[in-house]
Formats: C-alpha cells, structure tokens, sequence
C-alpha cells in the first residue's frame, strides 16, 4: 500500500469517526415544516417619528423577542432579515393568530409613578380607575398610577460604564423638550418620598411589563427632580443588562409599526408525515443506487457503496454541527445529493475501465495504474462539474428565502461531502482492494476490467454521431417552441409566494368532494377561492390575502360537509413580498447563466461555454413549459428544483467537454468534429449510469415523498432527462457550428470523409 493511500485511508476514518461521534451526541435543528409551527416575517414601517431601518429594526427585534418570551414559545428564532424586515420562527404554534396579534403591536413604551405594592389581603385589591398593577422585573408586583410620559419623548438611552468611580455599568436618558419637563415633574414628586419607599420609585413599562424601576436617588429633592441629560439609571448592572435594558428603552423611545407580510403555518402531523415519507425514500432510493453501481462495478461497486454509506454519515453530522436548519426541501436535497455522490465514482470507474482496457499486457500491474490513472484524469470533471452545483446552491442560498435556502445549504455540503467521498473515501477502499492478487488477477470480480454493456455496445455499432448536426438543434428548437407555447396558452401557475395571498391545506374526517367544496365556499362568500384535492380527505384552497376571521369561516364551511376540518398548512405572502421574491427569481437566473457562462469560458472555450449554456437555457425552458402544460405550481421549491436542474445541466455538458478539450489537445489543429464525436461516445457509459443512480433517488421521492415532494422531484426527474440529452444533442452541435464559423479555426463540416484505403476513421467511438 502506498504512503497517499494510507494518508487517505487515515484521513477517511478520522473524519468518519468524528462524524459518528457527532451524530450520536448532537440533534439535529428540524426546521417549522418539519416538526410544526408558525413562521412569520414582519415587515417594519416608517412611523412619524422614526425611519424603518437597520438600526430602528434591530431595536424592534429586541422588543419582539421580549414578547415572544412573554408567550411561552419554545426555542423561538428572532431575526433581522434585510434592512427592515424581522424573521420569526415559533415552533409548536400552530394558531398564529395570538401571536401575530402580539407581534404586530406597535411597541408601548410609558413611565409611572410607583404607588405601592398592592395588599393581596385586602377585601379588594384590584386597581382603581386610572391605576395598574403589573409584575415587576424582580417577580414581585406594584400598583402604578397613571402616566402622562410615553417613550416618544426618550431622544436617547445607552449603556455607560464608569470604572473610575467603580460605579459599574449603568444606563443614562435623554428627553426631549416636552417630555424633559414631564420627566423633572414625575421624578420631583417620587422624591417627596422617603429613601426606600416603594414610592419614590419611578416604573418604566414596556407592553404591560415592568422592565425597570429604579429610586430617585435621595440626593433629588422633593420638587426639584430631575433635569433631562442627566438622568442615570444605576444598579447591578451587566454589560449585556445595561445593554438590554438602553435598548429596550430606546426601541420603546422609537417605536416602528410592523405588518405581517409572510406567514406559513404547518402542522406538527405533516411534519412527522413529511420526515417518514423521505426517510423512506432516502432508504429505498439509496438501497437501489447501491445495488445498481454494485451491479455494474461488482466488488469496487460496492466499495462505493459502502463510501456512499459514508457520505451520508459526515453530510448528516455535518448539517448536525453547523446547526443548519433541517427543512423538508433541505431534507429532500439530502436525499437527491445521495445520488448526485454517485457521479465522482462513476466518473473515477469508466475513465479507470479505458486505462485497463488500454494498459492490460503492457504492464504488470495494470489495475493498479488504471485505477490511479481513472481517479486522476477524472479529477477535473469532478471539479468542475461540482464547482457549477455550487455555484446554483449560492444562488439558492443568497436569493432565496426560507427553506429555499436550508436546500441550498443542503446541497453545497452535499456536493464537498461527495468529492469528499469520492476522491478519498471510495479511492482508499478501491485502492486498499487492489492489492489484493485475487482481486487483480479476476476481473469479473473488480469490475474495471469488464468493459461494460455501454460501452461494448458503442464500439460495435461505431455510430457517427452528428453528421448531420443541424438536424439535432432542428429538434430541439421544435421541443423549446412546444414549450413557450405553453407558457403563452396556458400561462404560468405562480404559486402564493410570486403573486401574493393565502394558500391552506385541510385535511377532513370524511370525504369531500372538490365540487361540494367548491359550492360550500362560495356559499360562505369565497366564490373566488381556487378549490384542488389531493385525496379524498385533503384539500388545498387559494385565496387573496384575507384575515384570520376568513381562513375561520373557509375552515366552518368546509367542516359542514366534510366533518372536522384540521388546518394542516397555512401560507400567507404580502403582495409586497410576492412581488420582491418573484423579482428575485428572475434576478436568480439571469445570475445563474451570467456565473455559468464566465466559469466555463475562463476552464475552457467560449464557443464550449456558449453551448453549455445554451443547453442549459434549452433544459429551463422545456421544463417551465412542461409545468405550463401540466398546470403544476411555480413555486419557491419549483425554484430550487430549477436552479438544481442549471446546475445537473451544466454538470452533464462539462464532463463532455472535458474529454472534448483532452482529445482535441492531442490533435492541435485538427477538426473538432473526430474528437467531439469520440468524446461524446467515451462519456455515454458515464452519463447513462449517474442518470439511473439519480433517477433511483428521484423516483423514489416522486413515488414515496408525498405530495410536498412529488412537485419537486417531478421537475427534477424532467431536467435530469432533458439535460442529459440536451448536454449531447444540443450543446455538442452548437459547439460544433460555432467553430465551424471561427476564422481561425479548422472546417469541421461533415462533407470531410476518409480516403479510400485508409480503414475505418480515428472518429469511429470509444478508445480501445
């Protein structure tokens, strides 16, 4: 064995062990959709007397944590989205409307004076007319009276620390002109009381809640009171409570009006259905992808089944130590990267198959060196293909919103994890085998020494392939035509995200049928609503962007007829919002085929990028179009399938591309067309075995998945098909055309034929 295969063999366990050690001791961070709950994203609003920005928001935030605290909610993720928008995330709730209630009030910032702790002893200690009696911030409770000084007359509140007279950390005020004299009155007549007197404290109340309530310090007199600028609230403070407490009553001090402009609501129940149904999937998906690569590569098949088994191990720990929030999309591209890891291997193996069947009888260790050989002359494609994955999963990650982006962050560790795998994982197991004189000396038991069906096949029939190349762009340009038509006679299905409303999912204690429903909405006053069923018992309706009395009244209706009817989903998108993510997706791919067509020009040709990229606009607009025909939704999934596809589509044309470059380096000069032709046949065995490895994982989702990833799977089943032709019977006959036309470069017509006499031509397939 030689010192890198060990290196790698050493390297390969310690991280596999750490990624045990990781999964036994970490949970994992499910996402709302995943384990129930409400998410909301509020957006903030200019108020007369403060402007919605960074600044303003982050306050905002603080004050809203402080209320979601107030509710009770369990682990609740509060968040500054942008510059004015706050992201809120409350697991196990799944009525939003107390909540969007709470949220959405406008923060009430006042101050009081102290009239005593009430006496719960008396024959009726409730509050008298103008008087309250709240809890204050040490669990006690006092009885305020009235207030005649809000927190909009608070210019400024911040934390100081004052290490030179070891006073510590304390929080200083600044009013402003009216509210400088209510403040010097409040704290004047506070100070008629004696020291430790209840009374003499002034309370500061945030939404109800006492936040602080410190003593005028007995050197104020009584009347006198306190000057604005030079009010100091005191105490044992910490950095971070003095910071707390001047921020909350600066937020209060500058209150900014927040609306509801997204709101998503699922069921703990379709959560729990959700993570079993791709549980299953991921498990028959990924079974079958280890039968099938074990099938075709035998014994170093199932060595990379058996570093697939790895994969999935340190992606899961690695999702598991970021805290990458687990969504059902992310959950789904966990799933899809398990037969994307697959590509690297099949990549290594077919190239390691050509160097076996070029190297056996001219040396005396030919698996070996074809091994090595495979893995390194396929290290590029690896690279590069994996290298436009990322660059989709970016895409993902900076324009998409919610679980748009846990997919993107999904996939890009999926993608490290599988080179990961790969090129040391499956090359130190394969490697490792090697040595072994038995496996070396039967290759029907390695596998590389077989050349496989593919490629057996290819060499018989010899086909030339793109004699007439036009004819395949004729083609294709036909299916783009059949799609944009379409687009324009059945027009695109946005989903509740690009055009803004209501969409909620019920389901029913018994069978409803999508007509009854129908009638019964429109009975109750929605006769605009957009009834679909998804089974007997479930059903989806769309509306615009009503309230929570309506989505009440939709759910009494549909229980008339069908029984109980359980909320199980509730989208809410502002019309604002809709507008800005279906801006971003628009945004998205003009960058994907901006950053697609840059990386590919600077790794190969521009007349090779242009081609990629074509094909890959060719794939987006076949499968638009196709969910045009079929009236499927255009939604934020259907957005990251898409970008997925981008990035599976120019995966494909790369690998192609790649051999391209290699054959027509050996020839400088030459026509294209010989080494196009060649390379296009040396890379069909690749191409058709990552196809099926991926179609396994994506039928099973299509099948298994339930209804949240049927969608997804579908678009991404339809972009895998048509990518791969169109990497071969698109791209390759741009390419083609493209330097045919180049001034400075070799004819590449077909009406170029071989001598008679010469023999079959050196264009006639697969090297041998």
């Amino acid at each position: 064995m030689t010192r890198a295969t060990t290196v790698r063999a050493v390297l390969a366990a310690v991280v596999l062990l750490v990624s045990l050690f990781v999964t036994l001791t970490m949970s994992p961070r499910l996402g709302l959709d995943l384990q129930g709950g409400t998410r909301l994203v509020l957006q903030a609003k200019d108020s007369p007397t403060a402007k919605a920005d960074r600044e303003s928001t982050d306050r905002t935030v603080e004050v809203l944590r402080q209320r979601i605290d107030a509710l009770g909610v369990a682990e609740p993720t509060v968040t500054r989205s942008g510059e004015d928008r706050v992201l809120v995330e409350l697991p196990d709730v799944t009525d939003p409307r107390e909540a969007a209630e709470v949220l959405g009030r406008t923060a009430q910032l006042t101050f009081h004076p102290v009239l005593g702790v009430p006496d719960d002893a008396a024959p009726d200690p409730k509050p008298k007319a103008a008087e309250l009696v709240l809890p204050d911030e040490s669990g006690g409770r006092l009885r305020l009276g009235a207030s005649d000084l809000s927190g909009a007359g608070v210019k400024d509140a911040r934390a100081e620390f004052d290490g030179q007279r070891g006073a510590g950390w304390s929080v200083s005020l600044d009013f402003r002109d009216d509210a400088s004299r209510d403040w010097t009155r409040l704290t004047g007549e506070a100070a008629c009381h004696p020291p430790q007197d209840e009374r003499r404290r002034v309370a500061i109340v945030l939404d109800e809640k006492v936040i602080s309530s410190p003593q005028v310090s007995p050197s104020v007199t009584c009347g006198a009171g306190l000057p604005s600028g030079t009010t100091q609230i005191t105490g044992s403070f910490s950095a971070d409570e003095a910071k707390n407490l001047a921020l909350l009553i600066k937020g209060g001090a500058l209150p900014v009006p927040v609306e509801v402009v997204e709101q998503r609501t699922v069921g703990p129940t379709l959560g729990a259905e959700a993570i079993s149904a791709s549980a299953r999937a991921a498990v028959i998906g990924a079974g079958l992808t280890a039968l099938f690569i074990t099938f075709v590569y035998r014994l170093f098949g199932g060595l990379a089944a058996l570093a697939l088994a790895g994969y999935t191990l340190i992606s899961y720990a690695a999702l598991v130590a970021l805290g990458v929030t687990l969504t059902l999309p992310g959950l789904a591209g966990f799933v899809l990267a398990i037969g994307m890891a697959v590509d690297a291997n099949v990549l290594a193996f077919e190239r390691a198959r050509e160097e076996y069947a070029s190297r056996s009888g001219r040396t005396s260790r030919p698996l070996r060196s074809a091994l090595a050989a495979g893995f390194r002359n396929a290290r590029t494609a690896v690279v590069d293909s994996n290298v436009t994955t990322l660059l989709a999963a970016g895409l993902l990650f900076g324009l998409g919103s919610g679980p748009v982006k846990g997919f993107g962050v999904t996939l890009a560790i999926g993608v490290l994890v599988s080179m990961f795998s790969a090129l040391v994982i499956a090359r130190a197991l394969t490697e490792m085998a090697a040595n072994s004189r038995f496996v070396t000396d039967f290759p029907g038991v390695n596998g590389i020494g077989l050349r496989g069906r593919v490629r057996t096949y290819l060499t018989r029939r010899a086909p030339q392939l793109f004699r007439r190349s036009r004819r395949w762009l004729g083609v294709s340009t036909v299916v783009v035509a059949l799609a944009v038509l379409g687009v324009t006679l059945r027009g695109l299905n946005l989903g509740v995200e690009f055009t803004g409303g209501r969409l909620m999912e019920y389901t029913t204690s018994r069978p409803v049928g999508i007509d009854t429903a129908r009638t019964a909405l429109a009975d109750a006053g929605f006769a605009d609503a957009e009834v679909t069923t998804a089974g007997e018992r479930e059903l989806s309706v769309r509306t615009g962007d009503t309230g929570d009395r309506a989505e009440a009244a939709i759910r009494d209706a549909l229980s008339a007829e069908g029984g109980a009817a359980t909320k199980v989903r509730d989208d809410l998108i502002g019309p604002s919002l809709g507008n800005e993510l279906r801006r971003h997706a628009l945004i998205a791919l003009g960058i994907a085929v901006g950053a697609q067509l840059l990386y590919l020009a600077v790794r190969f040709r521009w007349s090779f990028a242009v081609a990629s990229v074509t094909a890959m606009v060719h794939d987006v607009v076949i499968l638009v179009g196709v969910f045009a025909w079929l009236g499927r939704p255009i939604d934020g999934i259907f957005l990251a399938a898409l970008l997925t596809v981008i990035g599976y589509s120019v995966n494909d044309s790369v690998v192609v591309f790649d051999r391209v470059r290699e054959l027509w380096a050996r020839r400088p000069g030459s026509p294209l067309l010989p080494a196009a032709r060649a390379a296009v046949l040396q890379t069909v065995p690749r191409t058709v075995n990552t196809g099926m490895g991926a179609l396994f994982i994506l039928t099973a989702l299509a099948v298994l998945g339930g209804d949240s990833l049927r969608d997804f799977a579908l678009a991404l089943l339809i972009g895998i098909c048509v990518g791969t032709y169109s990497s071969v019977f698109t791209a390759v006959p741009v390419a083609l055309e493209m330097e045919s036309r180049r001034k400075d470069g070799a004819p590449t017509r077909q009406r170029q034929r071989p001598k008679a006499g010469r023999g079959r031509p050196a264009d006639n397939g697969a090297r041998v």
